[in-house]
Parts: C-alpha cells; structure tokens; sequence
C-alpha cells in the first residue's frame, strides 16, 4: 500500500539511469533499476579480500563505461555483510557475493547495501533493486536518464590523436 501522507512526493526516475557513488569516488555508472530484484549490484573487476585493523575489506575496480577501462577507479572498502544471491539464470541456486555500504546519489535511490560481483554479461554496470527504490522512488518504465547523462572524457592518447589545440 503507498502511504498518501508522505510529507514528500517520490522522485520519478527511469528504468536505466547514471548514478554517482562519492563514497567510492565513482563519478558516474549506467545502472539498471529493476524492480523484480530485492537487493542492489554493483559490477566489481579483480576483487581482492584483505584484513585491516582485524576487519574483513575488499579492494577492488569500477570501470563505470561499458567495454572500456577508461576512467577506472581503484576501490578499497570495509566489508560489512555476506549474502547469497540468487540468479535465476543459473542452474545453481545461489552464489556467495561480498556485500558492502554505500551511499548512492542522482535520480537513482540510495541503496542500504551493494553487493560486488562480476556482471561481465550484464548490460549494464549496476542494479538498483526494490530495496533502494523503496525510499521514495518511483520507476517509470517508458522513461529513461531522467537525472541526466555524464560527460564522457576521450581518451585521445589511446587513440594516437592528439587531444584539442595541440595540433
């Protein structure tokens, strides 16, 4: 049931929309906002667990643009949870992912927790599930980016063109 008597009204968003992680120092990552899974997923590149000061951390990589590693940011955060998650994708019934807290900003909800697994066959970087979109989020499935689309830095030296006015 949707309470009437919110004091504010939802944030509309899109079915896909660009999310910023600042706690990570993420910029910006295309995520998907799935209503049919509980939990939210971050797509994490060389997962690396380590110990420090006795707590369990992970450190690890967000490339934030699909088939690129432009932009990467290298990631080193405390992990507070372990969670099977299922994938009805797969034959199995569930696959142990490392969970962590994170704030999450934008048109995007803020979801209580991310768990970092490798969605290499995903289309998309990230997956905001009904726990996040459940602090005021509203998803209009016919919408897309309504908070906006990031600014793609190029990588010109990658490219052998010399970036703009040193021709």
């Amino acid at each position: 049931m949707v309470d009437t008597h919110s004091s504010s009204p939802p944030v509309v968003a899109g079915w896909r929309e660009w999310v910023r992680l600042p706690g990570l120092g993420v910029a910006a990552v295309k995520a998907k906002l799935d209503t049919g899974a509980r939990t939210s997923a971050l797509h994490a590149f060389d997962l690396e667990p380590f110990e420090l000061d006795g707590a369990e951390w992970v450190r690890f990589s967000v490339q934030p643009w699909q088939r690129s590693a432009d932009d990467a940011v290298l990631v080193e955060c405390p992990v507070h949870d372990r969670r099977v998650v299922r994938r009805l994708d797969r034959p199995h019934p569930g696959a142990l992912r490392r969970a962590h807290r994170d704030r999450v900003c934008s048109a995007a909800p803020s979801p209580p927790s991310l768990t970092l697994s490798r969605r290499d066959e995903m289309g998309f970087r990230m997956l905001v599930g009904r726990e996040a979109l459940r602090q005021g989020f509203l998803v209009d499935p016919g919408r897309s980016y309504l908070g906006g689309r990031p600014p793609r830095r190029v990588r010109r030296k990658n490219r052998g063109v010399p970036p703009r006015g040193t021709a």
